[in-house]
């Protein structure tokens, strides 16, 4: 939910610069008269209507700017995701990258299959992790994908010690083998 609002905040300070930004480009241009740039800006001093409407457009912007502040300071210091045990001689940091490459290497076994790409995402009841692959389209698709959910799963468990939940593999296409051309020798 958080990303969401982030994003949609960052849409509206994007529009709010924009039009700033043309406003401010139209005036030292001249293209807007100088008399109604300052009929504009004299609005401000003289009607308070304008002058509230200004004060809380302000205070909207300096507000998402400090929030825009304090997310890119808070995420430089930021660590690379990973999952985290507890052992009884301390603390064990594995991160998502290496469960991903040993994911790969457990789906590599499995004979028939090339252009693995891997997904790791951790939930309750633990890893989920999705195996995208193209296949020789020589071996029947629902043996080699569930020899490789299996292989996938075993390794994760023994290797890490983390449960899996689920091993999702997505077949994408099979492998395009080229033409063959027998050369005529006369």
């Amino acid at each position: 939910m958080g990303k969401i609002v982030d994003r949609l905040l960052l849409l509206i300070y994007s529009l709010i610069i924009f039009v700033a930004s043309i406003f401010v480009l139209f005036t030292a241009s001249s293209w807007i008269p100088r008399a109604d740039a300052e009929q504009f800006l004299g609005s401000f001093y003289v009607d308070k209507n304008y002058a509230y409407a200004g004060i809380a457009a302000s205070i909207i912007i300096l507000l998402i700017s400090i929030r825009f502040l304090i997310l890119s300071l808070g995420r430089s210091r930021s660590q690379a995701p990973s999952i985290d045990q507890r052992t009884d001689f301390g603390d064990i940091r594995i991160s998502m990258e290496t469960v991903e490459n040993l994911s790969l290497k457990a789906a590599g076994r499995t004979k028939g299959v090339k252009d693995l790409k891997a997904r790791v995402k951790v939930n309750q009841s633990g890893l989920e992790i999705t195996i995208r692959t193209v296949v020789d389209g020589e071996t029947s698709i629902p043996d080699l994908t569930e020899e490789m959910q299996t292989s996938v799963k075993n390794h994760i468990e023994d290797i890490t010690g983390i449960p899996v939940a689920t091993v999702t593999v997505f077949v994408a296409n099979i492998v395009q083998s080229a033409p063959t051309f027998k050369s005529r020798v006369e």
